[in-house]
């Protein structure tokens, strides 16, 4: 921080919900891409060396169940609540782990292994599959599972699959299997509503699954994590389901959420004449309609084998195979 002389002072500041203090996961464990690259564009070695000491030090500490909480406190160098998730606080930690090592051009195996290692975790504590065979990541809260999962969680199934593609190992099979039912759940978690848009959240209980029962959970920000699945699904299996499954979400945002002046979000889902919010986010452009646009691309267009999209779907180039990444030769 800075005084009005310019002068600066070492200090930090967290979000007061945020468990005592802590940092949170999906943001401390979301930089690794961006300073990375910007490490090898600067020559300045200071920004990986960042990212790699938050590497260094997740990698040493205890983790219960080998899962990564969604807390930690920066003054302590602990867990905070024992609260996971695939969702809302962790999502694009894990997105991160992948990703890097695919922007090393599959170098940086130490990142891929804390990847797998993590995924093998997560599948044995939060996957589930509902009694209508519905398979979801469940909220973990001191290791009793909420079973719900956030519109954010649906990201993963694209995110599995390409970790499944990337790399043949003893996951790979399993990887592919939990991407295409954790995608299914989320298109059905589209498809159950009036709009045929998503909701925030959605539960799985004796009485309704993938449906959103709290109020407070029905509303649409015009999300891009389901159409952001179904373009890895369509890219890495050909399936022409997920192109028919991102053209009924097209329509349906044209008929619910546009407006004169852009698209907006919806309130109720899952209501006849939902009312709008009148708020079109920043991530619709950069990410929802992006991803639509990618979905009916030729394949070589931002192509997988030479650009990663960073968790705002910025694309990143692979180092040692596109052209773009122009490392400093300071």
């Amino acid at each position: 921080m800075e005084n009005e002389n310019c002068q600066t002072y070492k200090t930090s500041k967290n979000y007061a919900w945020a468990s005592g203090g802590s940092s949170i996961l999906s943001e401390f464990g979301t930089l690794h891409l961006e300073f990375a690259y910007l490490s090898d564009v600067t020559g300045n070695p200071i920004y990986r060396d960042k990212v790699n000491k938050i590497r260094q030090v997740l990698q040493k500490i205890e983790k219960p169940n080998g899962l990564y909480p969604n807390y930690f406190n920066p003054k302590t160098g602990k867990w905070g609540q024992h609260h996971m998730s695939m969702g809302a606080l962790g999502d694009s930690f894990y997105e991160y782990l992948l990703k890097t090592w695919i922007q090393s051009n599959k170098e940086d195996n130490e990142v891929r292994q804390m990847f797998d290692d993590a995924m093998e975790s997560v599948f044995k504590h939060m996957l589930q599959t509902s009694t209508g065979g519905l398979m979801y990541f469940a909220d973990l809260k001191f290791d009793r599972p909420e079973h719900k999962m956030d519109h954010l969680g649906c990201f993963s199934g694209g995110l599995l699959a390409l970790g499944s593609r990337t790399l043949k190992n003893h996951m790979s099979d399993r990887y592919m299997d939990v991407a295409k039912g954790i995608t299914n759940t989320c298109h059905e978690s589209y498809d159950r509503t009036f709009t045929k848009l998503g909701p925030e959240a959605f539960r799985f209980t004796e009485g309704a699954e993938a449906r959103a029962l709290k109020t407070s959970e029905k509303y649409y920000i015009l999300r891009p994590e389901v159409i952001e699945s179904y373009f890895y699904m369509y890219r890495l299996t050909k399936d022409q389901k997920y192109r028919d499954w991102a053209w009924e979400a097209a329509q349906a945002l044209e008929k619910h959420c546009r407006v004169n002046g852009g698209y907006t979000g919806l309130k109720n889902v899952y209501s006849e004449d939902p009312q709008q919010d009148d708020v079109q986010q920043s991530f619709f452009l950069a990410e929802t309609l992006k991803y639509l646009y990618l979905i009916f691309s030729d394949d070589n267009l931002l192509s997988l084998d030479e650009w990663v999209f960073n968790t705002e779907a910025h694309p990143l180039p692979i180092k040692g195979v596109n052209p773009f990444y122009r490392e400093s030769t300071v």
